[in-house]
């Protein structure tokens, strides 16, 4: 798809029919019942991006504790800077599944009509939250209009790897998913 907006619409109203009826969905049975739709903003050119990846100078790698999966392993790839924003920081997942992640916390995480607090994802391409690479080699795609809530923001029993300190921006980032009004 050519269109971002067309790609844009074509997700959330993908994200809402797996909400709504998929036997794995992060709804509480309660919520599930009431769902009319995730409240998603509408597209905005303006929070795309077509960014270079910078390589660190040293390897850099972390792991983070989850209740279901255990120690998750994550090596850092690099990372891209956001226009009038700062950086985030690019993770390979060194794990199953393998690929690159992007979560992003900004200053609408935890705040009323925000987002939820640890932060959403703009790239997790093991679950196949991907734009793809840009048009150069070194290059990614990140677009906010698609930077979605983890399954843990509906569900405490879901555990989810969380936007560490490299990839929270002290802005608000005023499109994407936010949290259920």
């Amino acid at each position: 798809m050519h269109d971002p907006a067309e790609g844009h619409e074509l997700w959330r109203s993908g994200r809402d029919e797996l909400f709504a009826g998929h036997p794995q969905s992060p709804l509480l049975p309660d919520d599930r019942a009431r769902f009319t739709g995730l409240t998603v903003s509408r597209y905005d050119p303006d929070w795309r991006f077509e960014l270079e990846v910078r390589r660190p100078d040293e390897p850099v790698r972390i792991t983070v504790d989850s209740a279901s999966d255990g120690a998750i392993p994550f090596s850092l790839v690099g990372t891209v800077r956001i226009p009038y924003l700062g950086t985030l920081d690019v993770w390979r997942l060194t794990t199953y599944g393998g690929g690159l992640f992007v979560p992003v916390k900004d200053a609408l995480a935890g705040a009323p009509g925000g987002t939820y607090g640890g932060g959403r994802y703009l790239l997790d391409t093991v679950k196949g939250a991907d734009l793809g690479p840009g048009s150069d080699s070194d290059s990614l795609v990140i677009d906010f209009n698609f930077a979605y809530n983890p399954s843990c923001a509906y569900d405490p029993s879901w555990s989810c790897p969380l936007a560490q300190p490299g990839n929270t921006l002290h802005e608000e980032v005023p499109v994407g998913e936010r949290m259920p009004r």
